[in-house]
């Protein structure tokens, strides 16, 4: 199946502003890339970070500007895949690679959340079927709600609170998961409406978890809760630090945003 995915934002700037972008599809991953075009305001130069995301540095102009990405991808027409049967691997087994997402990140607190999480999920078996159990609770019990949390906000606080937006709901997942032992990264990317009632708002960017089971990475998703076709990953890492679509430093205003991903008729 084919996807076009992408974004244009756009934006005004006090003065020369130096900027970082993750917006561009990773490299690797389920998806495949076959064309894409990346039109900035400036020249860009790129290197791939810690974690493996495109990372684009640029300098924003005084004034107006816009950036646009936009890709063709290739993706499997399945749904996510799962298994039920995937156990939970003893931490002296794990891979190297899944010790960082047991561990504490900027917006993600698993000690503040441990007998919370040892209380309501304690009694599920270990592995996939406490992972859902805490995807599942959190969809049921926070309200995804636009603009009700900041770039300050942790997974604690959208607990007190009860709501947030789909980075919250993932955020909380992770740090309930960290909390029971459980290998939890948090992933943003674009999500298309394929086989599923097009959401009321406008699109937007989307994040979601995975979980290390058995021998490999799951995809769970809080905010939607249920398999979904043509996942197409921009951004891996601890929490939505790692994965920030825009990072400035200056006083820039975002005035625009559209995001696009939809299934395409045909390449080129």
């Amino acid at each position: 199946m084919w996807l076009r995915v992408g974004c244009e934002l756009g934006f005004e700037a006090a003065a020369l502003t130096p900027s970082l972008w993750q917006v561009r599809a990773r490299p690797d991953g389920a998806h495949r890339i076959l064309e894409e075009e990346w039109s900035a305001p400036s020249r860009a130069s790129w290197y791939l970070d810690a974690y493996g995301n495109v990372c684009d540095r640029l300098m924003l102009p005084e004034g107006s500007s816009k950036l646009r990405y936009d890709a063709l991808a290739e993706v499997a027409a399945e749904p996510d895949p799962s298994d039920p049967s995937a156990p939970l691997p003893r931490i002296e087994d794990l891979p190297d690679e899944a010790f960082l997402y047991l561990l504490p990140s900027r917006y993600c607190w698993p000690e503040v959340v441990h007998d919370q999480a040892w209380d309501l999920f304690g009694a599920t078996e270990a592995g996939w079927e406490r992972v859902q159990a805490v995807t599942s609770w959190v969809h049921e019990h926070i309200t995804w709600q636009a603009g009700s949390s900041t770039p300050a906000t942790t997974a604690k606080d959208v607990l007190e609170a009860g709501s947030g937006v789909c980075r919250d709901l993932t955020q909380v997942a992770i740090t309930f998961c960290r909390a029971l032992n459980i290998p939890a990264r948090y992933v943003a990317g674009y999500l298309p409406d394929i086989g599923v009632v097009p959401s009321e708002v406008p699109m937007d960017f989307c994040s979601w978890f995975e979980a290390f089971l058995g021998s490999r990475w799951w995809t769970f998703d809080p905010r939607n809760n249920e398999p979904r076709v043509g996942r197409v990953v921009i951004a891996r890492g601890r929490d939505a630090l790692d994965a920030a679509m825009v990072t400035t430093w200056g006083a820039v205003e975002l005035v625009t945003m559209s995001v696009w991903a939809g299934e395409a008729s045909h390449a080129g």
